[in-house]
């Protein structure tokens, strides 16, 4: 089993990219758990013609310490694997808490052991790299971690925050920085901008998405793009990215 962790700024596409990497994977014929790292609890829903499944943090508020494995996991597309962890409502507590509760639990009732899976994708909100949000990058869980920006300021500022702090965590055994997803929001240098990024911190631009019509049109119909488009140009740049996270897995 190999893993590793999207992250980036709120609002950049993140869920997105993540669920149109699930979906590229899976049909290399891979075994794909996606995990939501979100409060939303949204990473999942277009895996699951557009519904919500329950977050753990919720059955465990509902039931205690008495849930179930299946309890806290749904099969999407493509016998996608689909978790979310959830988190409290905003102002009433740690965001990140529901990250650390969400994994620890899934390891103590096996959830790996029991599917199996081949690929682990955690998808986690990184505007702050703090806490329960950093536990995904812990020794133990990803072993890299691609953050997903665009040429926009605030992305850029996010993606560096992340960057950071994997250089900061560096001699603890946390997962390695292994490149970025340039998504294209089409503003003025956005690629010198992302490159600069990437110089950096000694990393790589692993591929790029473009802006599409085709993303909002398929996330309007519950589906990925690769559901809904499979045969379009925006389809084979995520299949373009899966493959260059797996060579660069290996």
């Amino acid at each position: 089993m190999i893993s590793f962790a999207i992250y980036g700024k709120g609002g950049i596409g993140k869920s997105t990219t993540v669920s149109n990497l699930s979906v590229a994977m899976s049909e290399m014929g891979l075994r794909v758990m996606q995990i939501g790292c979100d409060p939303k609890a949204d990473s999942t829903t277009s895996l699951l013609g557009g519904q919500k499944i329950t977050p753990i943090l919720d059955l465990i508020k509902q039931k205690g310490n008495n849930i179930t494995l299946d309890e806290m996991l749904k099969i999407g597309y493509k016998d996608i694997i689909c978790v979310e962890a959830g988190g409290p409502t905003p102002g009433m507590g740690c965001a990140g808490r529901g990250i650390i509760i969400a994994l620890d639990k899934l390891k103590e009732l096996g959830a790996y052991e029991k599917y199996k899976p081949d690929i682990v994708i955690y998808d986690v909100l990184g505007d702050v790299v703090c806490g329960g949000f950093s536990m995904p990058m812990r020794n133990g869980y990803a072993d890299k971690v691609y953050i997903i920006t665009s040429g926009e300021n605030m992305a850029i500022h996010a993606g560096a925050n992340i960057a950071m702090a994997l250089q900061n965590f560096k001699d603890r055994g946390y997962a390695k920085l292994g490149g970025i997803i340039l998504n294209h929001r089409n503003v003025v240098d956005e690629n010198k901008k992302v490159e600069e990024l990437a110089k950096d911190f000694d990393t790589k631009i692993i591929a790029e998405i473009s802006r599409s019509d085709k993303v909002i049109e398929a996330e309007d119909m519950g589906k990925t793009v690769l559901e809904a488009f499979p045969n379009e140009n925006i389809s084979d740049e995520y299949r373009t990215l899966a493959k260059n996270i797996i060579e660069d897995l290996k």
